[in-house]
């Protein structure tokens, strides 16, 4: 602005004195009063540009502030709905923290609960051994129960003079350990394996097979006394494949099939035995017997091309066999992991499968063998190795267990009503019940009440079971009585009515709501090594009510000898 002026009046003396040597003074001075006129009206123009100029710098600095406050307001308020999302977040993570928690209290006590039904269990058959060995105890012996490191009950036989040298012993020291105890409740396992008499095993494990549940928790340690571990349960899968005489009704032989469960037993068993420190030590599977097993493994391998995989319902004894043996022996390098990935499918049902599968190392084959079950309408089996795998993202569970539930029920639906018979109509309603309790024990298995409920399915059970039994009792009404002759011989007369006979009219409580097939509890343990040498964890895998009482080949079994 004064630089303006500046020039301004620069060019105006300039002016001035120009025409001041063209003019005279006189003249000049006659003008001066007009230039003075001009020169203010040039100052007044100059001052009207001055505030114009200023003017203009206000506004672009007011302009300049006003952004400066919108922008920090707009930053305030962003940073506070940060500030609510970050609380919220906050109180959903406490949330969920809560429930994990809870989560974790309530597995521990149910592992308590059920820990202390072991431990009565146990102690029920401490009692028995106790009584076994009456006599031993008068003759000078005693039979004293204890723990091994795991915790499982064992028994041990022991002079009475060494039990209170040990008493005193616990005087001076205050505490005592016991290690290296052998079981003593079936003192035949250990003769049988000593003497490395596979047959004469497997006749003393048929004979006692109502006992198999305690029996088996001897026969780890009772393997410890034979030469060679490995070769002596090698010895006992001799008779696996003996010929199979059908009986009349074209089932196998019963004997054969017990046979082949005691076979899968004693491999689990030996696995145990290898790979549990608290046993003991023990020598590893040599390099003979690995190719012994082998060349099983090869004989076998044929025979399950000739097994239909669906006809085995995810239970078959052949296939887990097969299976048990590469696991066992560690020779599933041998065989390709394609072939071996195959066979899951058959014997998904059975309780081994996750651990086995792990230590055949197809932990990541799982995904492949999960869809193979779904696309064969075996959704609760794909569900258990889901969790087992955790593989739930991958595969949902309720999405899994509605169309496993549909599918049935659509299975159910092609029959009419006016035109279906009795018998099939209530195998429809049967297959229709088996499936929705399925589908309700795997959803209490999985705790995924919250996510599927549980309310309309049991309502739609009880509506069947009462169909049922209505039906039953309408059936039993229908049938004919029977006539009986008169005492003395002549004609027939009119039969009395049977009152205690009307008074079982209606169904048995157990008639009308059948307790579950499969009451044995589901569990895969989840381990976070895919390839734990674990083969036998403590959880169970329980079979589906689709297929109740049946193994893989479609034959019925006693339940109290399936192992």
């Amino acid at each position: 602005m004064i630089r303006s002026r500046g020039i301004f009046l620069g060019v105006v003396l300039w002016v001035f004195f120009a025409m001041e040597g063209n003019q005279s003074v006189a003249t000049l001075i006659d003008s001066t009063t007009c230039k003075i006129q001009q020169l203010q009206k040039a100052f007044a123009e100059l001052e009207s540009h001055r505030a114009l100029t200023l003017n203009l710098k206000w506004k672009q600095l007011e302009e300049h502030f006003h952004g400066l406050e919108k922008s920090l307001k707009r930053r305030f308020n962003e940073l506070e709905d940060q500030e609510k999302e970050f609380e919220m977040k906050t109180m959903e993570a406490q949330q969920l923290l809560e429930k994990r928690e809870a989560a974790v209290v309530a597995k521990e006590q149910d592992s308590l609960r059920r820990l202390q039904e072991k431990r009565d269990a146990a102690v029920f058959a401490i009692v028995n051994a106790l009584g076994k060995h009456d006599k031993l105890s008068s003759s000078g012996h005693a039979v004293v129960a204890s723990e091994n490191r795991a915790g499982v009950p064992i028994m041990e036989e022991k002079p009475l003079d060494a039990m209170a040298a040990e008493s005193n012993l616990e005087d001076v020291k205050g505490s005592s350990e016991i290690e290296n105890v052998e079981l003593k409740s079936y003192p035949q396992l250990i003769k049988l394996c000593e003497d490395m008499d596979s047959e004469g095993l497997h006749k003393f494990i048929s004979d006692n097979r109502k006992n198999l549940a305690a029996m088996r928790e001897e026969i780890p340690q009772a393997l410890k006394a034979a030469m060679d571990p490995a070769r002596f349960v090698l010895d006992s899968l001799e008779d696996f494949y003996r010929i199979e005489i059908p009986n009349l009704d074209g089932k196998k032989d019963a004997n054969l099939l017990g046979l082949r469960r005691t076979c899968i037993m004693l491999m689990e068993c030996l696995s145990i035995l290898l790979t549990n420190p608290d046993l003991g030590p023990v020598s590893e599977v040599s390099d003979d017997v690995k190719e012994i097993a082998k060349a099983i493994a090869e004989e076998w391998k044929p025979k399950l091309d000739a097994l239909d995989i669906d006809a085995s319902n995810g239970n078959s004894l052949e296939a887990h066999a097969f299976l048990q043996l590469l696991a066992t022996f560690g020779i599933a390098s041998d065989f390709d992991q394609e072939e071996i990935s195959r066979l899951i499918p058959m014997v998904s049902r059975r309780r081994q499968t996750a651990d086995l599968c792990r230590s055949l190392g197809l932990s990541e084959k799982m995904p492949g063998v999960i869809e193979i079950l779904i696309n064969s309408g075996r959704q609760i089996d794909a569900v258990n190795l889901a969790f087992a795998f955790e593989l739930t993202e991958q595969f949902s569970p309720v999405p899994l267990l509605k169309s496993y539930l549909k599918e049935a029920r659509k299975a159910s639906s092609p029959l009419k009503p006016g035109n279906a018979s009795p018998t099939a109509q209530n195998e429809v309603n049967e297959r229709e019940l088996t499936a929705l309790k399925a589908v309700i024990k795997c959803i209490e298995d999985h705790k995924l009440e919250e996510e599927y409920p549980l309310d309309p399915l049991q309502k739609r059970v009880v509506q069947l079971e009462k169909a049922k039994a209505d039906k039953k009792r309408a059936t039993e009404a229908a049938k004919p009585q029977p006539k009986r002759p008169r005492a003395n011989g002549v004609g027939y007369g009119p039969r009395a009515t049977n009152v205690a006979a009307d008074k079982t009219f209606y169904a048995r409580v157990t008639d009308r709501y059948p307790q579950y097939i499969y009451d044995r509890p589901y569990v895969y343990p989840v381990s976070t090594d895919n390839h734990g040498p674990s083969l036998l964890g403590s959880a169970t895998y329980n079979l589906s009510p689709s297929h109740g009482n049946y193994f893989g080949n479609g034959y019925q079994y006693q339940a109290p000898y399936l192992h």
